[in-house]
């Protein structure tokens, strides 16, 4: 289990993502460019404006991904951490984490499971800053540091 190939994940992750939102987009742009005017009266109108409406959702869920882009490209999964910090894969006694975004359960291979978590994550506030062999109260539980890579 490398921070590279956790990262490359969390790339794959959110290029899902987007690819989702851009798809859904171009139904919804589909679908209100094929509704055709009915003899229901406001029915074409109705129709056309729930196909806009989930056209802005799924552009408001691709923005959101664009900026988890952003988030990642900011994080070196190269560099050597020593704390707790945005780019650090964390083993503690609770799991491990990969302070990056918020992508959820990773698995690389057969090794063992990573959350990706961000940095504004209730558990990274928790350990922000902390060094291995160092603890925390988090969820009226000690947690314990016990590597930073």
């Amino acid at each position: 289990m490398t921070k590279p190939a956790l990262h490359a994940l969390c790339q794959t992750f959110i290029q899902e993502r987007i690819d989702a939102a851009r798809t859904a987009m171009q139904a919804a742009q589909e679908s209100s460019s094929s509704e055709t005017k009915s003899s229901a009266g406001d029915k074409y109108e109705t129709g056309r404006e729930m196909a806009n409406a989930e056209r802005d959702r799924n552009a408001a869920h691709m923005q959101q991904a664009q900026q988890l882009q952003v988030e990642l490209a900011r994080i070196s999964p190269d560099g050597a951490c020593n704390t707790v910090r945005p780019g650090a894969l964390v083993h503690t006694s609770m799991g491990r984490f990969y302070i990056s975004i918020s992508a959820g359960k990773l698995v690389v291979g057969d090794g063992p499971e990573v959350f990706a978590v961000s940095a504004a994550a209730p558990v990274a506030v928790a350990l922000k800053g902390l060094r291995a062999g160092e603890q925390v109260e988090f969820n009226g539980k000690a947690v314990r540091v016990l590597a930073v890579e």
